[in-house]
């Protein structure tokens, strides 16, 4: 399948957060099948098909170019803060593996926003930041923070992001599953 950016797109890389330990689905999300194919593969052709150049993964999948957590029990930020080391500065599309309706053309849209940082109205993820010295900086001293400001939303007001418009069925779309229930209801 083409990919939905063109030549005048900036570069961007997608970010795959698998890292978490799926507590409340009971079993790694990312081993979950969807029309035949695990969320992981999934979710990165997804993000591949949107126009990212580099697709990562936050957690220990290897054979995905997974980013093992630099500080386990962090949360999204752990995982962000891991891949920030590895990765050059410039655009990020961050995406959770748990949101499996999600399409590339939204991607691609977050993706090519011309923002220091964007999202979607009433969805954190997935996340258009443009990573940088300043922004690796804050996630390395994210864990020093309170509670309260150790989260995507707390980064996402850091950069001064914009939040765009709820597209049409934009919540079937960005519905993500985290228990077995939540599961059952979408999976096709």
């Amino acid at each position: 399948m083409p990919t939905l950016a063109t030549r005048t797109d900036p570069p961007w890389t997608g970010l795959l957060l698998a890292g978490g330990r799926s507590r409340r689905m009971g079993r790694d999300k990312a081993g979950l099948v969807w029309n035949g194919r695990t969320l992981l593969e999934l979710q990165s052709q997804r993000l591949a098909d949107a126009g990212a150049r580099r697709v990562l993964v936050s957690g220990d999948y290897p054979q995905h170019q997974g980013v093992p957590d630099l500080r386990p029990e962090q949360g999204p930020l752990g995982g962000l803060q891991a891949v920030a080391e590895q990765i050059e500065d410039g655009p990020l599309v961050v995406l959770a593996i748990d949101m499996p309706q999600v399409t590339p053309e939204l991607l691609a849209t977050l993706a090519r926003t011309p923002a220091r940082s964007a999202h979607y109205r009433g969805h954190i993820l997935p996340l258009r930041i443009e990573l940088d010295p300043a922004l690796r900086a804050w996630l390395r001293d994210s864990h020093r923070r309170p509670p309260a400001e150790r989260s995507l939303r707390a980064l996402f007001a850091e950069c001064g992001g914009i939040i765009l418009p709820l597209p049409e069925d934009g919540e079937r779309l960005l519905a993500n599953c985290n228990t077995p229930e939540e599961w059952e209801a979408l999976a096709p």
